[in-house]
């Protein structure tokens, strides 16, 4: 009896087995693409040395800026005299009618005898009036031509800026920061892609004073929430915020966490030279609930690598703030794009990185509009709580026979610096509410 054929059953088996394999293989494919995207696999452009920080060898403490001397006033003009007029002749006697062949002898033309001493007189008290008018001119002109001492300080140009948002490697979108200054005023405006969670937008308004930036208010809007705001009040010398009742002291050259960019950026373009490897500058900085001191370190000049060529650029990098902080922020300012921030990273605790890198500017589209309103709401409602303290010592003073002393404003309640303070909060934060 002749064997029998094999089955269909039997000669499908193996094509089934490879169908199974390559469903398997694709599917791990796609988990391992997936796995790759969410973990930033790429090799970085501009890879980070963990181990570059150099020795610190000079720490600068927040100084005055030098301000350029205002403009001597010109002398005052002598007060324009008239010509004095001529001494009128005197009347001529009228001719006597003789007879013909007989003429008129015309009378001496006589002048009245001028006064020499009223004359030098006049004279001499017009000449000490004009030069006790330019000696007093020049003594108020002296001290203004000398200018104000100070590190120097060239606040940087007007323009927007665009960088490209990278999370872990990972190209997200376009990030723009706006600036605009007048020398004046200045309004800073960041706005930054997150996925999954929105725009985050910062906005930093204020003055350029005798420290350079000097912010007023800031204000930090992350995806969805309502927007929290800090108001430097130069007048009680606090900082206040919307997010909480506390307030800090307010210092000369405080910033915020976006007005820092433009404040190293306006000091190292008034003196590269002072910024060498090693020299530290501390800056206090506050976000939308607290402030704490930040040392930025000079690493050292490097090559960084953009869509529009190779930079050089200067790197700093701040240092840790107490112990066991190991967020990271490093910046990059180059000197071709007028000492602006070319790259920044923010390196977080898990080793996650949030990157912007540059890719080219444009003029300015921002406005110096100011809202007063917000600024007066936010003060009157973090000072409604001083108001009954204040009320109470004056009261108590007014009950005493000891001539009464100016109270003290109440005492400012120090919020801790948060431990996850940065520049700019990953999307693990905006999701879990931590900064």
């Amino acid at each position: 009896m002749p064997p029998s054929p094999p089955s269909d059953s039997s000669r499908a088996s193996p094509r089934r087995l490879l169908r199974i394999a390559l469903t398997l293989a694709v599917v791990l494919l796609l988990h391992g693409l997936v796995a790759l995207w969410f973990a930033g696999y790429r090799a970085p452009a501009n890879p980070s040395s963990q181990d570059d920080t150099p020795v610190q060898v000079e720490l600068l403490k927040p100084q005055p800026i030098e301000r350029a001397p205002a403009p001597a006033p010109r002398p005052p003009q002598p007060p324009h005299r008239p010509a004095a007029a001529p001494a009128p002749r005197p009347p001529t006697a009228p001719p006597e009618h003789a007879p013909v062949l007989t003429t008129t002898q015309p009378s001496p033309v006589t002048t009245s005898p001028t006064t020499p001493s009223a004359e030098t007189g006049a004279d001499t008290g017009a000449g000490t009036g004009t030069a006790a008018a330019s000696n007093s001119t020049a003594d108020r002109a002296a001290p203004a031509s000398a200018p104000a001492p100070g590190v120097k300080f060239v606040p940087p140009p007007s323009g927007d800026l665009r960088y490209g948002a990278y999370f872990n490697g990972n190209l997200n979108g376009t990030a723009t920061i706006h600036w605009v200054t007048d020398g004046r005023r200045y309004r800073l405006a960041i706005d930054i892609p997150v996925p999954f969670v929105g725009p985050y937008s910062y906005e930093s308004r204020g003055r350029i004073d005798g420290f350079g930036v000097a912010p007023e208010r800031y204000t930090e809007q992350r995806g969805r929430r309502p927007a929290d705001i800090a108001i430097f009040n130069r007048d009680s010398k606090q900082i206040v915020f919307t997010k909480t009742p506390n307030s800090i002291a307010l210092p000369d050259g405080a910033q915020d966490r976006f007005s820092l960019l433009m404040q190293l950026s306006g000091l190292v373009h008034g003196a590269p030279d002072s910024y060498r490897p090693g020299v530290a500058r501390e800056f206090l900085v506050v976000d939308n609930d607290s402030g704490e001191t930040w040392p930025i370190v000079t690493i050292g000049d490097e090559s960084i690598r953009t869509d529009a060529g190779p930079l050089q650029a200067r790197h700093f990098r701040r240092l840790p703030r107490r112990a066991g902080d190991t967020r990271r922020i490093d910046i990059w300012l180059a000197p071709s794009l007028d000492w602006l921030p070319v790259r920044l990273v923010q390196t977080e605790p898990n080793g996650s990185e949030i990157e912007l890198l540059w890719q080219g500017r444009s003029a300015a589209t921002a406005q110096l509009g100011y809202d007063e309103g917000v600024t007066r709401e936010a003060s009157s409602a973090s000072s409604a709580s001083s108001a009954s303290s204040a009320s109470s010592a004056s009261a108590a003073s007014a009950a005493s026979s000891v001539p009464a002393v100016p109270a003290a404003p109440a005492a400012s309640t120090v919020t801790a610096p948060a431990p996850a303070s940065g520049i700019v909060a990953s999307p693990s934060q905006a999701v879990s509410g931590a900064r």
